[in-house]
């Protein structure tokens, strides 16, 4: 700054001697006072020497708060800090990043949306299990055993509930009263937490109070799993480290639930809203289409709403993998009826893996688009003889009819529709006269 100072005085000296009074000379004179004064603003640099450095760096950054370690072009290095000097920057362009978010780390980001997967999982695992559940193997084998013992179990049944007890409603009150209809022997274990509990004892008393074999054991996923595919899923999932996906976790941890049963004791599994019609005594290794294709007669799609297996057979073991490996919780029916279609569709054939697929009218008399048909009374003669029809067919070929109750739960049970002759003949807990 003196040097500047010095030279425009040598200047304004010359142009006093030089004794010329132009005009363009003392325009030329401001010109070069105004230059030399903007390039000292410009390039004025300001050293201090703070007394201590601060205890960490308060740079609130999108290239702090990712953990990342690129340096940002807009931040001095920590080096540039330490030692002192500081540049004269405009932070006004800084405080115009609109980008520029106030955050100290990436998780603090995605925090909520892991949070509620957490606590989406937790809730359903939670229905699922319980600390009950160490004693699960044991609780089965007990029941099953004790049971034995008088040659009163004759089939082992399994169902899943994945509900609260208080939603057990009369429906499903029903397919229990339907298996031991054709079942008196029966033993039936559901797989559920709140069902093991005092309300679902209540809800099993009258059941249990007339001298059938009926029980609710929370399940031990870890045990049920042990050793195969789904034991690693089920951890990584339980850390949050699955995406459950938009369709019910629940449902889908009852699709894999269901194999695991029969896969560690073997069996026979109906869903709660299956109605067993006859004695299921000579199935073995048996899972159902659901449809079938007109043009080649063969099967197009399975469900697994209806399975008998043996312990431990080697199609349920392929289940097992293809649930943890092919997990999508975006699509319906991937992890159920599908699954089972994808497999038995790559292993028909293969020696070493035995058993039967029976046709729809086995287990699904009725597709879901037309279960509403069976829950209609008479409109007319001609419909009182299809009805008739049906229900005869149903009755001499079915051993069950799957009621498909998310589809099926809102109509009501009509005088004279197939359903109330069903019911009918299934009760073996509720009186008839309430039906009417």
């Amino acid at each position: 700054m003196l040097n500047i100072t010095c030279f425009l005085s040598q200047l304004l000296l010359h142009w006093r001697r030089s004794k010329r009074s132009s005009f363009y000379a003392l325009i030329s004179l401001l010109l070069l006072c105004l230059l030399a004064y903007n390039s000292a603003s410009i390039f004025c640099i300001h050293f201090h020497f703070p007394a201590k450095a601060p205890a960490g760096p308060a740079i609130f950054l999108p290239e702090y708060a990712a953990g990342e370690t690129r340096m940002s072009p807009l931040v001095p290095s920590a080096a540039k800090i330490r030692s002192g000097v500081k540049l004269n920057t405009r932070l006004r362009l800084l405080q115009k990043n609109r980008n520029l978010v106030v955050l100290t780390n990436r998780t603090a980001m995605h925090h909520p949306k892991r949070r509620k997967r957490h606590a989406l999982i937790g809730s359903v695992i939670k229905i699922l299990e319980s600390e009950a559940a160490e004693h699960f193997e044991a609780r089965v084998n007990n029941f099953f055993e004790a049971n034995s013992s008088d040659s009163s179990c004759e089939l082992r049944f399994f169902m899943t509930w994945i509900s609260s007890s208080q939603s057990f409603g009369e429906r499903e009150f029903f397919s229990l009263e339907s298996v031991f209809k054709s079942h008196p022997n029966g033993c039936l274990i559901i797989a559920s937490n709140s069902l093991n509990s005092r309300s679902g004892m209540r809800i099993l008393k009258p059941f249990t109070d007339k001298g059938f074999k009926v029980t609710a054991i929370s399940p031990d996923f870890n045990f049920l799993f042990k050793n195969t595919a789904a034991q690693a899923w089920y951890n990584q999932l339980k850390q949050g480290n699955v995406n459950p996906g938009e369709v019910s976790l629940g449902q889908n941890l009852s699709n894999l639930l269901r194999i695991g049963l029969l896969y560690r004791f073997g069996g026979i599994y109906i869903d709660t809203d299956v109605i067993v019609l006859r004695s299921f005594t000579g199935l073995k290794n048996t899972i159902g289409a659901q449809n079938i294709d007109l043009a080649t007669g063969n099967w197009s799609r399975l469900n697994n709403a209806v399975m008998i297996f043996d312990k431990g057979h080697p199609l349920l073991r392929h289940f097992i993998e293809e649930f943890a490996f092919t997990f999508d919780g975006n699509k319906w029916g991937h992890n159920g009826p599908y699954l089972v279609s994808r497999v038995v569709s790559r292993l028909s054939g293969k020696t070493g893996c035995n058993f039967t697929v029976v046709p729809p009218m086995a287990f699904y008399p009725v597709d879901w688009t037309k279960i509403g048909s069976l829950f209609q009374g008479p409109r007319s003669l001609n419909h009182s003889k299809w009805l008739f029809s049906k229900l005869k067919q149903i009755r001499t070929q079915s051993f069950a009819v799957h009621l498909w109750n998310k589809q099926s739960r809102q109509f009501k049970v009509e005088k004279g529709s197939i359903i109330q002759h069903i019911m009918f003949t299934s009760l073996v807990i509720t009186n008839s006269s309430s039906l009417v």
